[in-house]
Parts: C-alpha cells; structure tokens; sequence
C-alpha cells in the first residue's frame, strides 16, 4: 500500500536522488559543495552526501564546462550522472557541453547520454541577475534535450525518478522559490511520472492558462479570485517543456475558446512564445479572444525586493489580463 507523506519541495528532490541512488549503484551526483557536511548551496545533496559517501557524491571545482563534460563521459561508460549547478544561472558556463555535445551524440552516432542537471532557477529569494535567471528557452530550442519543470512536491519526485531513468539527457529546472515554502502529498516508493505529459492543476469552462513551474501556484490563485467574477479558469501545468504535451493545450483551449499562457522566465522569446504561436496556428478557429502571454520584464533582474516584484508575474497580473480577454 503507497503511503502518502507531506513533503517540502526541496524534501521531495531530495528523497528521489535517495531512492534512485539505491535502486541503481549506477546513479552518481556530481557539483560545487554538493558532498561533505555541506550538502549543496540550498541543502539538496546533504540527504543522499550522508547516506552514499563521496564515492557516489562528488564535490567537483566550479568549472561547470568540465564536470559536465566529465558527466557526458560517465554516461557514455555507462554510468547516470546527476548533476547540480548552483544556480542555473551558471549552466551558461557548461552551455558547449550540453549543446554541441550531449544533445547531438545520438545523433552523430547512436549512443545514450543519460545525465540529468539539476538547476534552481527563479527568482523570489533576492538574489539579483546572477542567482534568478530562468533560462529555460535556451535548452527548449535545442534537439536532443528534454527539459522539465516540476511545480509541486510530487512532480518533483517523480519527475526526477524520470528524468534520471531516461537515456536522453535532461535538464531538471527547480523552482527555488517553491523549495521551503511549498509542501505537498508525495507518494513513498520509486514510481516516476511520465515526462511528456501535463497535469490539469485546475478545472475550467472560460479560460485556459498554460503554464509551469513557480507560475503554476500565481495561477490557482488567480483563478481563485476570478471564481468571484463567475469566470472559471482551466490551468494546465505543463511539468514538461520538451517534450510538451501539445495534445492537452488544444483540448482545453478548445474547451475554452480563450488563451493566456504565463511563465516566470523573460517574456520576449520565452517558451510562451512558442506555446503562443501553437495556438494560433493549431486551434485558431476555436479562439473567442486573441492569445496573450505574461512573462517578466526584458530587464536584468532587479536586487531590489520592491524593483523584483514589480518585474515577476503575479496574481494580480493574471487576474487583470484574464479579464481584459473576458471582456475582449
């Protein structure tokens, strides 16, 4: 019988490297400070640095380029590597590895390159432009990536039981915000949940918002609060970005007839453009408004805590925009 336990966020990451890491001795976590007592920058690694050892947790110097290289290797003799970057700002120093080499290898001659990067990204902390960046759309625009971004404590179990199964690599986008301050039922066990495939996180009649990671949660609360108005609002939490379950968008926004899609990350040429431009390609004819996007601002992330929150999505944002499309 599965037993269900409320988990923090970052709990539930952590207990998926651990039951996957004793599952398979082939499982390895690689990154800056990730082993001793130390445990990772937020504290994810210190679970699996206790139970496993530096032989399997292994503290790398901050050279992102070579410790992903070194993963591509291990992965190639057989071994599942899991890295962690600090911040997923810093994957941009690693970004030859994973572009010109990792995502094109089976490709170029049919081998597996199992390993997942682990990468907290947003912002919400106040760790200004170098600890909050989503840089998502770097990765979603690459073949032979897959790119996921869990939202709640389950998805973050089960979607990194999956992520680190596949053979393809994997880039795991954290939501930070949501490590400490996000608690949910997280099943016990070593089941995964299928990478590909949305979840609905709110049912609705008038309106669909696409949407992942942090945003998902601005957009039950939105959706919340326009029940007021009589506008029931349909979420659907993509989980995962490449591939993305197109099939699900096009149900709901048929269902609804109205678009918006939302995500944390930059608004211009984010993966809300592409979802955007899906919709009015695929489902045109079912739309009663045209599709909008929120997105943050085209700025550097502000320090300041009241600069921040004026650049990130709220509610209140959502809440505004669906009613413009409401009243369209």
């Amino acid at each position: 019988m599965t037993e269900i336990r409320h988990l923090t966020y970052l709990d539930a990451i952590a207990e998926a490297l651990s039951v996957e890491m004793e599952r398979d001795p082939n499982v390895v976590v690689l990154g800056t400070d990730v082993g001793g007592s130390f445990g990772g920058a937020f504290k994810v690694t210190k679970r699996v640095a206790t139970q496993f050892g530096p032989r399997r947790v292994r503290n790398m110097p901050m050279t992102e380029l070579a410790f992903i290289g070194a993963a591509s290797g291990m992965a190639l003799m057989g071994m599942r590597p899991v890295v962690e970057v600090q911040f997923a700002d810093f994957i941009s120093t690693g970004f030859d590895s994973i572009v010109q080499f990792a995502a094109t290898t089976h490709y170029r001659w049919g081998a597996a390159v199992p390993w997942v990067i682990r990468a907290p990204s947003d912002g919400g902390i106040r760790s200004g432009p170098f600890h909050s960046q989503n840089p998502e759309a770097w990765f979603v625009h690459t073949p032979g990536l897959k790119v996921v971004a869990p939202a709640t404590p389950a998805d973050a179990k089960g979607m990194l039981l999956a992520s680190i199964r596949d053979d393809n690599p994997v880039i795991y986008f954290e939501a930070k915000p949501l490590y400490r301050s996000l608690k949910g039922p997280v099943p016990d066990g070593s089941e995964a949940i299928p990478i590909g495939v949305a979840r609905i996180a709110q049912e609705g009649d008038d309106v669909t918002i696409v949407t992942y990671g942090s945003t998902v949660h601005d957009s039950v609360q939105a959706a919340a609060e326009l029940a007021g108005d009589g506008v029931t609002v349909e979420v659907i939490d993509l989980r995962s970005l490449k591939p993305m379950d197109t099939d699900a968008i096009l149900e709901s926004v048929a269902k609804t007839g109205r678009a918006l899609v939302v995500h944390a990350a930059n608004r211009m040429a984010g993966v809300g453009a592409e979802i955007a431009a899906f919709i009015a390609e695929e489902a045109f004819g079912h739309l009663d408004a045209p599709v909008r996007r929120l997105g943050g601002m085209d700025i550097p992330i502000p320090f300041s805590p009241p600069l921040e929150d004026t650049y990130r999505v709220s509610a209140y944002d959502i809440v505004r925009t669906v009613r413009e499309m409401v009243a369209w």
